[in-house]
């Protein structure tokens, strides 16, 4: 457990002055993820200066990569809970990110896949604690602790909006390995200032240990040796032709096993979580925004995949004679979500005064809706180029950016805000585990749905499941709603 700080001393905007230590290192660590993100699978299939991958070979291994990142958050956080608080792992897994993406900086293909796992195992250890440290600065909780991590969040979008245009023009403009030594760079510079401004925390994302108490190192090396067992068996496995292993089949077996972990941990809670019949509805509607979350992102998603080689290989990027490069298109979202997101959460606020806010799950409807109006105008892109065989404007990515941006603000913070109230009190850690596997399972199907070539038919089978499953939260939104009862 962490111990929650004193909440005098200096202000940062009217805010706890360690909230600007983890707002700039939350975006760092964001500009280095999505900086390398943006050029990432353009790096695995260009045929000239890259790895020459095939487009499937290459989303699956971008695939596994986003879907690694969020399925290490569950052990990050255990790691931090249990043996070095919050304060301590966020900094180890900055550390372990910078390397990793340096790693990636070195021209060698060993080097590289190297680089993606630290990145994993970096981001999972980073990611779910800083945000816990935001909370911690924040004992009294309300509507103060709720404008704290509407700041923290700007500090994403800005770094998730920063990355691309750095990383981007260096990788493909000078070097490949230029761009993902820069998300390095970036990662360092916040690792700096985390650490010069780590006294401004007040003891926030630290650990405190009973009297006695051991921490529980033998079973990380438990859970460590197992992995490793696993691993080394399957390469033994593969090395003596006994099974043959693929990325794609790799992942798709990664995408069966987290569905039933998910079904299997449900039905146990279900049936012998002793749980009461209001905790028992409210469950299966966890279970419902599980789904609609994986369907959500295994759209978005595509974003860095499917999309990211459309505008590299079928828009037109050229201003006044200069060439922009495609990764810059990946700034667009967060630039969106930087402007729009006070409009949305004032939109929110509105209707609610008026009692007519769509509930939870009509707001997953609408999200899930727009995602697949943002294919459907991909969909006529792709049709356009098809037809004339000429490059598509670049409008019809920022239009598609645009109802993406506005999906996700209807669904990604509603459903985060959702699930910790519809959870047992005593499983609310669990079912945040739960919502970051549904991400990692939408992460792992983008991955593996952007390996069709056919442009025209990949993002019309994606518009059509992504509206279909909106509308299906829609006609039923009712009907879950009163599931979830009287909770607003």
């Amino acid at each position: 457990m962490s111990q929650a700080p004193a909440s005098s001393g200096k202000q940062w905007f009217g805010h706890p002055q360690g909230l600007s230590t983890l707002f700039f290192t939350e975006m760092w660590e964001r500009f280095s993820y999505y900086g390398m993100r943006g050029i990432l699978v353009l790096y695995m299939t260009n045929a000239v200066s890259g790895m020459a991958m095939e487009r499937g070979t290459a989303t699956a291994i971008y695939g596994l990569y986003t879907a690694g990142v969020y399925l290490l958050a569950l052990p990050g956080g255990w790691f931090a809970d249990r043996l070095v608080g919050q304060k301590q792992a966020v900094f180890i897994g900055g550390v372990i990110i910078a390397l990793g993406h340096f790693s990636m900086a070195v021209p060698s293909d060993t080097m590289f896949f190297l680089g993606l796992v630290l990145i994993v195992i970096g981001t999972g250890l980073l990611k779910p604690n800083v945000s816990a440290i935001v909370g911690d600065l924040y004992p009294e909780g309300g509507a103060r602790r709720d404008a704290g991590f509407s700041i923290f969040y700007m500090g994403i979008n800005l770094g998730a909006f920063l990355g691309p245009l750095v990383c981007g023009y260096l990788g493909e403009n000078v070097n490949w390995h230029y761009g993902f030594g820069a998300a390095g760079v970036g990662m360092v510079l916040g690792l700096i200032q985390y650490k010069l401004g780590s006294r401004q925390l007040e003891g926030a994302g630290e650990i405190t240990t009973a009297a006695g108490e051991k921490r529980p190192w033998n079973q990380l090396f438990i859970g460590l040796s197992a992995v490793a067992a696993i691993a080394a068996t399957l390469f033994g496995l593969q090395r003596a032709g006994t099974i043959a292993i693929t990325l794609q089949g790799f992942a798709g077996a990664t995408g069966v096993i987290i569905v039933l972990l998910a079904f299997l941990y449900f039905g146990y809670q279900l049936l012998f979580g002793g749980l009461d019949t209001t905790e028992k509805k409210r469950l299966v509607v966890i279970f419902l925004l599980f789904v609609g979350a994986a369907l959500f992102w295994s759209g978005f998603e595509q974003a860095g995949s499917s999309l990211n080689i459309f505008a590299e290989d079928k828009t037109n990027r050229t201003i006044f004679g200069w060439l922009m490069p495609a990764s810059w298109l990946q700034s667009v979202n967060a630039l969106f979500i930087i402007i729009f997101a006070p409009v949305f959460a004032a939109l929110w606020v509105a209707l609610s005064k008026r009692d007519v806010s769509p509930s939870i799950p009509a707001k997953f409807g609408i999200g899930l809706v727009l995602l697949g109006g943002g294919f459907f105008v991909m969909r006529l892109a792709a049709q356009a180029y098809d037809a004339t065989g000429g490059a598509v404007g670049p409008m019809w990515l920022v239009v598609t950016y645009f109802l993406h941006t506005a999906g996700e603000l209807c669904l990604s913070p509603v459903g985060l805000s959702g699930v910790t109230k519809l959870s047992p009190r005593r499983l609310v850690g669990q079912m945040m585990g739960i919502w970051f596997m549904g991400a990692a399972l939408g992460n792992l199907i983008a991955g593996l749905a952007a390996g069709e070539s056919n442009d025209v038919r990949l993002f019309t089978n994606v518009a059509i499941t992504s509206i279909v499953s909106g509308l299906v939260f829609l006609i039923f939104a009712k009907l879950i709603q009163k599931l979830i009862g009287n909770l607003k």
